[in-house]
C-alpha cells in the first residue's frame, strides 16, 4: 500500500503522519509538502516526501501517482475562492493518477445558510466529490479543542468567555484523536463504505456551560460575557483573521456548530475523550514538560 498525506508538515497533518506511522511501515507513507526542508524528520523515519504546489496541477499529480489512499489536508487560505481552486487541481491530479481512495478533511460548518468565510469551501467539497470519479470519504471535524489550552490565561484574566454565541452551544474534538481518526480509516476499507463521518465528543457546550468547564480545569471563576462579532473580529485580527474567525461564530450563534455524532466511536471503537478530560490531561502535560 501507499499513502500519501498532503499538508502533513501543518497542525493536523503532523499529528496524522504520527498515527498512520503507528498503523503501517514508514516505507508506506508519501508526505506532499510545500516546503521539503520543514519535513526532514519525516524523511529520517524512512518516509518520502516531495515538494507539493497546490496550484500546479502536474506537481500535485506526481506526488499523488500510485497512491492507494490519499488524505487531503488542504492549505491555509482564508478564502473559499482560493481552497476551491486548490481542491480543482487537487481532484484533478488525483483522477488523472488514478488515486485508489481520497480521504478529504472537512468541517462542520458547510452549511447552505452559514456565514462562515469559509463555508462555501465546506460545502462544495461533497458535493464535487460526488460528481468526481473518486472512492472518497470526508471526515467533518468539529471545533478543535486545543487552541483553548493557551487561550485559558487570557480568559482568566478577563474572568468570561467572550465568544459572541448567545445561547447557542459548540462542539469539539482534538487534534489528536482528529488525526487517529483519520489514520484509522486510510488502513480500513471497510469505512470507506460510508462517504462521510463527523468527528466530535459526545456532548456539545452551551459558553454558561464551556465556562464552566474551564472553571473547574483552571481553578479559577470564569463566566461568560459576549462581545460583539465586530468586537471580536477586532480583538482577534492577528495575520488578518478576525474577520473569518468571528464569521464562524456568527455561524455558531445560529446552532451550526452544536452537530454532535457517535461517528468517532463507529471509527475507533471508543467515546472521543470528553471536553474537561483533554483539557485536564493537557494542562498536566504542560505542567510536566
Amino acid at each position: 500500500m501507499k499513502y500519501v498525506i498532503t499538508g502533513a508538515t501543518g497542525h493536523l497533518g503532523q499529528q496524522v503522519v504520527h498515527e498512520l506511522a503507528q498503523l503501517t511501515a514508514p516505507e508506506t507513507i508519501t508526505l506532499g509538502v510545500h516546503t521539503p526542508a520543514k519535513a526532514a524528520a519525516f524523511v529520517q523515519q524512512g518516509m518520502t516526501v516531495l515538494g507539493l504546489d497546490y496550484h500546479d496541477v502536474a506537481s500535485v499529480k506526481a506526488v499523488l501517482q500510485g497512491a492507494d489512499v490519499v488524505i487531503y489536508i488542504p492549505s491555509k487560505s482564508h478564502d473559499s475562492f482560493s481552497r476551491v481552486s486548490e481542491l480543482e487541481n487537487v481532484i484533478q491530479a488525483a483522477e488523472a493518477a488514478h488515486v485508489g481512495h481520497f480521504l478529504a478533511m472537512g468541517f462542520i460548518a458547510d452549511q447552505a445558510n452559514n456565514p462562515f468565510a469559509l463555508s462555501a469551501f465546506y460545502g462544495y467539497l461533497p458535493r464535487r466529490l460526488a460528481e468526481s470519479r473518486l472512492s472518497y470519504t470526508i471526515l467533518r471535524n468539529a471545533l478543535y479543542a486545543d487552541p483553548l489550552v493557551p487561550y485559558l490565561p487570557e480568559l482568566i484574566e478577563r474572568k468570561n468567555v467572550i465568544y459572541p454565541m448567545g445561547d447557542a452551544a459548540l462542539s469539539f474534538i482534538s487534534l489528536a484523536e482528529s488525526a487517529a481518526a483519520f489514520a484509522k480509516v486510510a488502513v480500513t476499507p471497510t469505512l470507506w463504505q460510508q462517504t462521510s463521518y463527523t468527528l466530535t465528543q459526545e456532548r456539545s457546550y452551551t459558553m454558561p456551560e464551556l465556562a464552566q468547564v474551564l472553571s473547574q480545569v483552571a481553578d479559577a471563576q470564569i463566566g461568560y460575557r459576549p462581545v460583539t462579532l465586530d468586537k471580536f473580529a477586532e480583538l482577534y485580527n492577528q495575520g488578518n483573521e478576525g474577520h473569518m474567525l468571528a464569521s464562524m461564530y456568527a455561524g455558531g450563534a445560529m446552532g451550526l456548530l452544536a452537530t454532535v455524532t457517535n461517528d468517532y466511536r463507529t471509527i475507533m471503537g471508543r467515546p472521543a475523550q470528553t471536553l474537561p478530560a483533554f483539557l485536564t490531561a493537557t494542562l498536566a502535560q504542560g505542567d510536566n514538560g
